[in-house]
């Protein structure tokens, strides 16, 4: 595939903002690859993680916010450890999906992980830890996948990997407060 780079495209504030927003230093990236070469979910991605850095530096804005790259990162953090320059690559992903999010950029349709991300995330706001019945049931409830996976959940459960009932956290408090916070945080 390719791309026509211009002048004001170099120069567009999109590296500027990433680097203030996230404290990264995207122009130490020299593009090894290591980052690239470790990351489990690369097979899938549209773009590897230093494409999407080197993207960055020439600020193609358009192209990383609209690609599937972003929305796979698991930030798992193997590129981060990985990464010679110190680069906190998972960071600077879970920044692109911000990013997207408040440019109205909806990832591609085939993805469910913004889905699976939000009720992950409504999990841990409700039970203070994983309840993977739960999450399980939502996710496939709402992706329209009613019965997939379930013929896991017996073995799952005999194999006593998973409860039946969910066991909450003591600090349900703390807990509360964090996501109270963090909605506040992301309104402002």
């Amino acid at each position: 595939m390719k791309w026509f780079i211009s002048q004001d495209t170099i120069k567009s504030s999109f590296q500027k903002r990433l680097e203030k927003e996230c404290g990264e230093n995207i122009r130490r990236c020299y593009q090894c690859g290591k980052c690239s070469a470790g990351c489990p979910i690369s097979f899938k991605m549209e773009y590897l993680p230093n494409q999407v850095l080197r993207m960055v530096q020439l600020g193609m804005e358009e192209q990383v916010l609209s690609s599937n790259t972003i929305w796979l990162c698991a930030s798992c953090q193997t590129c981060t450890v990985r990464c010679p320059c110190e680069i906190d690559i998972a960071e600077i992903m879970d920044y692109l999906k911000r990013y997207a999010y408040k440019k109205g950029v909806i990832p591609p349709k085939e993805t469910k992980i913004p889905l699976f991300n939000k009720l992950f995330l409504k999990n841990i706001e409700l039970f203070g830890r994983l309840y993977e019945i739960w999450l399980i049931a939502m996710f496939n409830f709402f992706s329209g996948e009613f019965f997939k996976d379930m013929t896991l959940a017996p073995k799952m459960f005999f194999k006593r990997k998973i409860g039946l009932l969910p066991r909450r956290a003591k600090n349900q408090k703390e807990i509360k407060e964090i996501f109270k916070r963090s909605a506040k945080l992301s309104r402002d």
